[in-house]
């Protein structure tokens, strides 16, 4: 709370981003918010419409997050892909909601990034119909400041949701996810990497709740640590009494870079059915020496050692996201706080 408190009351500043370096090199719908304020002259809406919403949630920090922001209602079978938001913060405090709505079999993807500084508080309320399909990846670029995401989400009958977040910026930050699997073999699955140095502190923490028979779900996080840093991650499963058939996931590890880095790991299991397949682990460990060794006895120097295996340990947490540019986009994001931190 020091942190965000901290970041609500900096002074806003001219932090020189060129908003056009932020969007990648993709065809599709981009909309520009500063300090939560929304930039036309950067923007381009296409289907998603800039409106004045209400917080709808009891989360303390969601509940902040009214008055001007970005939905998306598709109707069934529309398809709204390459979607990008861009929030870039000067300082002070923003606060701004978000809403997804897919009707049957429809399809979106989004891609967000946070940059500047300042406290940026988002709320996210998605609800997928039957068969519907999102795709959400999330960079935390920030600088400095703070970064604090509440996603709310109701995932139907056959439908599917898949989210990515990556934090490697300079800021602390803070993810809240409350899933609801409340349709017959729905899909569910959020995950990400967080990276850490200095004093800096990153958290996540994320409940899904299957209430349907066939649901599934997947939880898989990676945090790299170094120097003097904290990273935290919370994973919780709840499977109601006739969610039967139910397949939970989660695979939370942790990677310390310094023995002076903390990573915490707190995975969860609440199972009130019978006939599941739920499964958790969580591991925090440092680099592998035997591998360190063998990368340099074949001619590669400790650091560059060092980035390949830290590279290989995030991979795996951002090879779901679907498309290419925004995957090879994120993979640049982690190799770019490889090479201050290592």
């Amino acid at each position: 709370m020091a942190a965000l408190k901290a970041a609500a009351e900096t002074a806003r500043r001219d932090v020189g981003i060129d908003p056009a370096g932020l969007f990648l090199d993709i065809e599709g719908p981009r909309l520009l918010f500063v300090d939560g304020r929304f930039e036309p002259a950067h923007s381009r809406p296409g289907p998603v419409q800039v409106t004045q919403q209400l917080a709808t949630t009891d989360h303390p920090l969601g509940s902040l997050a009214d008055g001007e922001g970005w939905s998306l209602h598709l109707g069934k079978e529309h398809a709204a892909t390459a979607i990008q938001i861009v929030h870039i913060g000067t300082g002070g405090e923003s606060h701004v909601p978000a809403r997804l709505m897919l009707a049957e079999d429809a399809v979106a993807s989004v891609v967000e990034t946070y940059a500047g500084s300042g406290w940026a508080n988002r709320l996210t309320t998605l609800c997928l119909e039957r068969g519907a399909r999102l795709m959400r990846s999330v960079r935390l670029l920030q600088d400095a400041g703070f970064v604090s995401l509440r996603e709310e989400a109701e995932v139907g009958e056959a439908a599917s949701l898949v989210s990515v977040f990556l934090g490697a910026g300079g800021m602390g930050s803070r993810i809240d996810g409350a899933l609801l699997v409340n349709g017959k073999g729905g899909f569910a699955e959020m995950g990400g990497a967080l990276l850490t140095s200095g004093s800096q502190k990153q958290e996540a923490a994320v409940a899904v709740r299957h209430e349907n028979v066939e649901g599934t779900s997947r939880q898989l996080w990676r945090a790299v640590a170094a120097d003097k840093s904290a990273a935290s991650l919370a994973a919780r499963v709840e499977v109601a009494r006739g969610a039967q058939q139910t397949d939970g996931e989660q695979s939370l590890r942790g990677l310390l870079l310094q023995r002076s880095a903390t990573v915490n790991l707190k995975p969860e299991l609440e199972i009130f059915a019978d006939d599941v397949k739920c499964a958790h682990g969580a591991t925090v460990g440092e680099l592998d020496r035997m591998a360190l060794f063998y990368l340099q006895s074949r001619g590669i120097d400790e650091g560059r050692a060092k980035a390949l295996l830290t590279r290989a340990f995030v991979a795996d947490a951002l090879a779901r996201i679907g498309e290419d540019v925004v995957r090879e986009a994120f993979a640049a994001d982690a190799d770019r706080w490889l090479d201050t931190a290592l």
